[in-house]
Parts: structure tokens; C-alpha cells; sequence
């Protein structure tokens, strides 16, 4: 068995999207009517490419290129406003990733707050989310988030092992991660987040432990724990670097044993929280979001879309000048209309592989049916203690009360077991349909004979 087989953050993946036509951002703008949505904007720029990333991103793009780009993210914000003003949007979350957000410069980072601000409205008690990485994370920008109301903070360490991260080509150095860590903590924002990785070439479980316990001295609320996955276009991959999913799978086992010990509880595979932070149930099976910017994705009931997926340079400068060039942002060209049987899989996949879990009344209410007669594999997980039946609220006290939670009506839930837990990246990719994964294959394969074929002609330059 093979414990790491796909990241199942969300359904479909983007490589299964294809060209659009006829579909308009106008006829699906119902969909953020009112409150509750969120608002994502993507900035595609970092200092440097890391060895095993697979998102969009571009390198060696200066203050004009990047004033470019906020040009085009602006007219996009002022077509999507129009359309939504009569609706009443209000946002409740921002989230801005990337790449590498603070690598712009001061003056662009107040003007893409201020651009967002202007043309979209939120709520009172917005959340507001910044991705950073070390060797950006400056005094002068952390000022600027802290004055735009930003929330959650999150920082990209991934090792504190000077070895380790030259075997991820980081930038920056195990000392610029700690000082950058002091600094944001210092502004005392609501959250802050550190993700690390693991299966790193080389990285032992008493390395993984080591770099863990430092994070934990930082006292941060949130800590995202990343099996390292190489994958098309990453570099790691073209120098034959693979991961031992054995042996990554018992260094994750001992880290999240530390992580429970220290007084983290476990939201997800990869999400650790104070456990005082434990997140209640929400419904994010038909949550509806929209994207800014180049490489986001927009969910607005059954269609998701996005620009194309690239991940080599060449494909993501192709792509981002297509953005900049774009002259309606309202017509939709690329993404994926999800049929109703895919959008009981995607409600699936979301709920299950988080806490608490899937709400089989929920389920039933939303599609008239019970999960394990729609997905007979969900019986299977649960004969192979895989998957368990909870009821909502305090993991550990239901146990002792469960007569009690049913006599108070409380929601039974269809969970993953801890074993059922560690494997969410083997068990997840068991649900994607035969159509989505067959694009999702046709897209490798295609991408693939264009990488090698590029590949050989530069060899011969």
C-alpha cells in the first residue's frame, strides 16, 4: 500500500478542467448572493523556484512586471464588482497566496489591499488570511498587514535543517526562518501558522522531531504538517528524486504523536490546532468562493474554474501573459461543470477527510440518499477500521455519553479512525470518479510529451 498517493485538498483537480464555451461569470453570480462566501487572490511571483513545487508561480519578474500584473488583477476586480453589486455580495474570508504574496514591494502590497477593499465588501469580523516565507517577511510589510486587519499569518519554514532545505531548494537558511518567526510574532496577529514538511531525502525521524519541537517554541496556534510529494514539472522529479511513503509514513506517525503530547489536536491529515482552537462543524461542500488573479480557482456551485494549470516556467508565462491580455474576465473559458453524481463526490471528499467528519442526516437531506449506498467503498473503510461513526461535539467524552448524544439529537457523523486518518492521501484518491480520473491522466501524459519534447530541443541548443 502505498500511503501517499494524491493531495486531496479539493475536487476535481485542476488537471482535469478543460476549455469552456458559452459560460459567463453573469449566470453564475447568483451563487455569492448575500453573505458567508470567500474571496481568494493569488500573486504568482517568488524568489525562486523550490524543488518540489507544483503550483503556479513565476521567478525573475521585477516592480514593472508586477504593476503589470495588479493592473490586470484591478480591471478584473472592477468586471466582477459590477456583476455582484446588485446581489449584495459580502465576503466574510480573504485569503492571499501565492507564491510568494510579500514579495512585492510596500507600495504594491498597500495597493492590492486597498484595490480588494475598494471594489468588494466584507464582513465585520472578516477573516483575513497572508501566505509568507521567510526571506520576505520584513518588519515594514508585517506593519501593512497588521494595519489591513489580517487575521492569520502563514509561514512557509518547512525544516529548520540547514541540509533539508537545500534538498528542497529553499532560499532562505534555518536562521532567516527563526528571525522571521520572531518578528511576526512580535506584531501578535490572532493566528499564526507554520508548515513543515516530511519525507524529505535524508530527513531522519529524529531530524523531523527536531525541527517540530523548535516550531513548537515559537507557540504557534496552527501547525501544517506536508508529506513531501514530487510531482510533473517539479524539479526534484526531472533529478530522479523520489519519497519513501514507508518511511514517511512512520516520521508523520511520530510527529503527530509529539504534536497530541504538546496539546495539539487534529483537524485533518495535515492540520494541527491548539486544541482550544478545534474547529466545529461547517458545510464546505457547496461553499462558493471566488478567485483573483492568475492560478486562483473559483467555486460557484457546480462550476469551478480557473486559468489553466501550468507548472514549468515556460508554461506559467504563457499562461500569465493570457491573464494580463484579457479583455472580458467575465467569460469563462476554462474549468469544469460538475454533474450531480460529482458533486455528491466532491461533498464527500470534503467532509470526510476533515473533522468532524461526514453528517450522514446532512448527506441524506442534501441528496435524498444515504453515502454508503451511493459510495459502497465508505462500508468497506468502515469493516477495514478505516472510517467509525461519531457523534459531534468533544471527541472524547462522546464515548462515555454516546446514549446521552443520541437522546440530545446530536449529529452522527461518518469519520475517519486514526489509522483511517494517516492514509487520507491513499483513501481520498479512491473516490475520484473513472471520468475525472481519465482526464486527469490524459492531462499528464500530454504535458509530459510536451516536457520531454521541450526538454530535447533545448539539449540541442
Amino acid at each position: 500500500m502505498e500511503p501517499y498517493v494524491q493531495y486531496m485538498y479539493s475536487y476535481p483537480h485542476k488537471t482535469a478542467y478543460r476549455p469552456l464555451k458559452d459560460v459567463s461569470f453573469k449566470n453564475y453570480a447568483h451563487h455569492l448572493s448575500e453573505g458567508g462566501h470567500g474571496l481568494y487572490l493569488h500573486v504568482p511571483f517568488c524568489q525562486a523556484k523550490c524543488g518540489y513545487c507544483n503550483l503556479f508561480s513565476v521567478t525573475g519578474q521585477g516592480e514593472k512586471e508586477a504593476d503589470k500584473y495588479l493592473d490586470a488583477v484591478e480591471r478584473q476586480c472592477r468586471q466582477y464588482a459590477e456583476v455582484l453589486k446588485p446581489l449584495n455580495t459580502e465576503f466574510s474570508q480573504l485569503v492571499i497566496g501565492g507564491g510568494t504574496p510579500l514579495l512585492l514591494t510596500k507600495e504594491q502590497l498597500e495597493r492590492m489591499l486597498a484595490l480588494v477593499d475598494k471594489y468588494f465588501r466584507f464582513c465585520k469580523e472578516r477573516e483575513v488570511v497572508v501566505e509568507t516565507a521567510p526571506n520576505q517577511t520584513t518588519e515594514e510589510k508585517l506593519e501593512i498587514l497588521q494595519r489591513a486587519g489580517v487575521t492569520r499569518v502563514s509561514l512557509g519554514v518547512q525544516s529548520f535543517s540547514e541540509r533539508e532545505l537545500a534538498a528542497l531548494r529553499r532560499q532562505h537558511g534555518p536562521d532567516r526562518a527563526r528571525d522571521a518567526l520572531k518578528l511576526i510574532k512580535s506584531f501578535g496577529f490572532p493566528c499564526v501558522n507554520l508548515d513543515l514538511i516530511y519525507g524529505i531525502p535524508g530527513q531522519t525521524i529524529k531530524s523531523l522531531l527536531t525541527s517540530l519541537e523548535e516550531a513548537l517554541s515559537y507557540e504557534p496556534d496552527e501547525i501544517f504538517l506536508y508529506p513531501l510529494y514530487v510531482k510533473h514539472g517539479a524539479g526534484l522529479l526531472r533529478e530522479g528524486i523520489v519519497t519513501d511513503g514507508k518511511h514517511a509514513l512512520l516520521q508523520y506517525q511520530s510527529a503527530s504523536r509529539m504534536l497530541w503530547e504538546k496539546g495539539f489536536w487534529q483537524d485533518s491529515m495535515r492540520r494541527f490546532v491548539r486544541r482550544q482552537g478545534q474547529r466545529k462543524f461547517s458545510e464546505c461542500g457547496f461553499g462558493s468562493s471566488l478567485a483573483l488573479g492568475c492560478g486562483g480557482r473559483s467555486y460557484l456551485g457546480n462550476l469551478h474554474f480557473c486559468t489553466p494549470y501550468g507548472i514549468t516556467q515556460r508554461e506559467c508565462f504563457y499562461r500569465l501573459e493570457e491573464y494580463e491580455n484579457t479583455e472580458d474576465f467575465t467569460n469563462i473559458t476554462h474549468g469544469i461543470l460538475l454533474s450531480g453524481e460529482e458533486m455528491k463526490r466532491r461533498y464527500v471528499i470534503r467532509h470526510l477527510l476533515i473533522y468532524p467528519g461526514l453528517c450522514v442526516e446532512r448527506y441524506q437531506k442534501h441528496f435524498g440518499s444515504d453515502a454508503t449506498d451511493d459510495f459502497p467503498l465508505l462500508k468497506e473503510w468502515m469493516e477495514k477500521g478505516f472510517v467509525h461513526m461519531q457523534r459531534d461535539g468533544d471527541p472524547e467524552q462522546i464515548k462515555a455519553a454516546d446514549e446521552e448524544s443520541r437522546r440530545k439529537g446530536l449529529e452522527e457523523y461518518m469519520a475517519l479512525t486514526p489509522r483511517g486518518l494517516e492514509l487520507s492521501d491513499y483513501l481520498g484518491p479512491q473516490l475520484i470518479s473513472p471520468k475525472v480520473q481519465k482526464a486527469m491522466e490524459e492531462w499528464e501524459v500530454c504535458h509530459e510529451r510536451a516536457y520531454d519534447f521541450v526538454q530535447g530541443q533545448s539539449e540541442k541548443l
